[in-house]
């Protein structure tokens, strides 16, 4: 939703740096997907560090679809690292939190977490499973940054219970969005 709506929203802003840089855009993702690991492991520690360095990972993360555009580097290899680094991103930080809430006793939390974690990827594989059969599926209201928006926030709030269960409850909306939106462009089609 908010990747469909301002996904080249930093370009403008952001090509001219970029263009100067140079840098491969898959430096960008393996650096995102780095920090963000490092983001996990620091989560049980320190939530609002751990927040913090969520949202510089996620910030690397977008460099690299903007750098890929601005430079001309856009490559199918580049698309799927990316993606497999975000499958992996998310379990690291849905497990670091559900690690950090069941250090707190706080089980509804873990449950959550790990709910959330089923969901998200569930949402990468209805859309990775459509693209299968040949139908683009960008749709539904919880996509990647949503999720890591409401992660940044909950870390630095410490509203993990509230916050997962937004999250629990939009990433399987989500997957039935996409289940619905794929059932009915194949029935016209």
């Amino acid at each position: 939703m908010i990747g469909a709506k301002l996904g080249r929203f930093l370009d403008a802003p952001l090509s001219p740096l970029l263009k100067r840089i140079r840098i491969h855009p898959n430096i960008f993702t393996i650096t995102g997907f780095i920090i963000t690991a490092i983001a996990a492991l620091v989560i049980p520690y320190n939530i609002k560090l751990g927040g913090l360095l969520i949202l510089i990972g996620g910030f690397f993360d977008m460099l690299d679809g903007i750098s890929a555009r601005v430079n001309n580097k856009v490559t199918k290899f580049g698309a799927f690292l990316d993606s497999l680094l975000d499958r992996y991103s998310d379990a690291f930080l849905f497990l670091s939190v559900a690690w950090y809430l069941a250090s707190k006793g706080e089980h509804t939390g873990v449950f959550l977490s790990l709910g959330a974690l089923v969901g998200a990827f569930l949402i990468s594989y209805a859309r990775a499973r459509a693209e299968g059969l040949g139908e683009d599926c960008k749709t539904g209201v919880m996509e990647r940054p949503e999720r890591i928006i409401l992660l940044v926030f909950a870390a630095l709030t410490g509203w993990f219970t509230p916050i997962l269960w937004i999250m629990f409850v939009l990433t399987h909306v989500t997957v039935l969005q996409r289940v619905y939106y794929v059932w009915k462009v194949m029935k016209k089609g």
